[in-house]
């Protein structure tokens, strides 16, 4: 599973700016949105192109997919000055938000994976934590992990056609 799929650290760093850069102002966008609009954005691309923009490895947790390098990620974005991170209290938890310093390098990224993660921004960044969580638990690459396992990129080949990206020939 996921065998020739290659991650690149600075790709998936240029995805966190971008997105970040395109979403701090929303008052609904903190950590688990953003999870979510990698997760949707990687595996989109690799539906509609067949190849992940970052080929970073999500794995299946209670509140949907996670990136498994996003807190290496985050931490050389703030310290390279580029992002900040700040946390807030809500009554027994803590939500975290991020905001953009500088202009996100996007240099690496192809006019076509810029389209996906712009067009996933546009479907799903309005919702708050609970509702992108519960709208990634219906996406097939997680309905087929188990907690803790990593989700597969070929499973969005299955995909419901609610989250199909993909125009597929009958």
């Amino acid at each position: 599973m996921n065998e020739n799929i290659i991650y690149d650290s600075e790709k998936f760093k240029s995805m966190i700016h971008y997105i970040i850069s395109r979403c701090h102002t929303k008052d609904n966008f903190a950590r688990v949105v953003l999870y979510k609009l990698l997760y949707f954005s990687d595996f989109d691309n690799y539906e509609k192109y067949e190849k992940p923009i970052s080929g970073e490895t999500y794995i299946r947790k209670q509140m949907g997919p996670v990136p498994s390098h996003f807190f290496e990620a985050i931490g050389e974005l703030i310290d390279e000055g580029k992002i900040d991170e700040r946390s807030e209290r809500v009554i027994n938890y803590s939500k975290y938000k991020y905001s953009s310093l500088t202009d996100p390098d996007i240099s690496l990224l192809s006019s076509d994976e810029i389209q996906v993660i712009d067009d996933t921004i546009n479907k799903l960044s309005h919702f708050y934590s609970e509702e992108i969580s519960q709208y990634s638990h219906g996406d097939i690459p997680w309905r087929l992990a188990k907690d803790g396992e990593i989700l597969n990129y070929e499973a969005v080949f299955y995909r419901d056609p609610e989250y199909s990206v993909r125009e597929y020939d009958d």
